[in-house]
């Protein structure tokens, strides 16, 4: 492979009905980045995300995995080495037990019974979810099956791993389940998501996307620090950068509210963050 892992040259999208979900996007990934594509609805993400390894087809414009231009002649191989983790895990979890969705990709790479038992398991493990291994999908929590759709992509063993809003729709637990989860994998991440805290975590880069083209590129906490650039964009700062909603000047305009009354009436109670 080359020095750079994923190159994005003047890529252009543009719906049956019309609609240009993006417009000469461009840019280049170098192997263990872990960037994040953010931006608000209808910018074009998940667009951009479905061309990584084929499943749309760019109107115009190519990407390049590695030395390998995509192609539909060899899409099989481009799969192998980008895995992807759709928004929805129902859109990718369709066998009778967690084991055989997992086995699924394996299994169709001609690999024998045992080298798919332990990629199986390998991926269970890696996911903290042993324990599912017989459950049918249907019967997961939205954690679970989070993390069941991510052990799909690792029995793969993809170099790039690409996931599409994760933290959507998961508890608190779960969202931090996943955040660990995710540190821990440690070749290329690129990750969609509205939950830009998550990105603060994860990210040491950041693409902001707008109405399809590319308006940043750059560290994320200098675009997270860009507050006209984010406001131009319907963004906003993550929640941990935004300060105490009572102690910042900015927000220090709030309806009068008459004072609690500290437990066992402390007067000298303290406001701690």
């Amino acid at each position: 492979m080359s020095h750079h892992i994923v190159e994005v040259k003047q890529l252009r999208h543009v719906y049956p009905d019309g609609t240009a979900a993006l417009n000469e996007v461009s840019f280049r990934i170098h192997h263990g980045e872990s960037v994040a594509v953010i931006g608000a609805n209808g910018a074009g993400k998940s667009t951009l995300l479905l061309h990584l390894n084929g499943y749309l087809t760019a109107t115009s414009g190519e990407i390049v995995i590695g030395d390998t231009t995509l192609a539909k002649e060899n899409l099989a191989e481009i799969r192998r080495t980008v895995g992807m983790v759709f928004q929805d895990p129902d859109d990718q979890l369709f066998m009778p037990t967690v084991f055989d969705d997992i086995a699924f990709g394996p299994l169709n790479m001609g690999l024998s019974a045992a080298e798919v038992e332990a990629r199986v398991m390998e991926a269970l493990q890696r996911v903290e979810a042993v324990a599912l291994r017989d459950k049918p999908p249907y019967h997961l929590s939205g954690g679970e099956k989070k993390r069941v759709a991510i052990a799909t992509v690792l029995s793969m063993m993809p170099e790039i791993l690409v996931l599409d809003e994760p933290t959507n729709g998961l508890d608190p637990h779960a969202r931090r389940q996943l955040i660990a989860l995710l540190r821990a994998f440690h070749h290329t991440r690129i990750v969609t998501s509205h939950d830009l805290d998550m990105v603060l975590e994860l990210c040491e880069r950041t693409i902001v996307l707008h109405e399809g083209r590319v308006m940043a590129d750059g560290p994320t906490m200098e675009i997270f620090n860009n507050e006209e650039l984010l406001k131009s964009c319907r963004l906003e700062k993550p929640f941990a950068m935004q300060g105490c909603p009572v102690c910042s000047p900015e927000r220090s305009v709030i309806p009068a509210q008459k004072p609690l009354v500290p437990p066992h009436g402390d007067k000298n109670h303290d406001h701690k963050h």
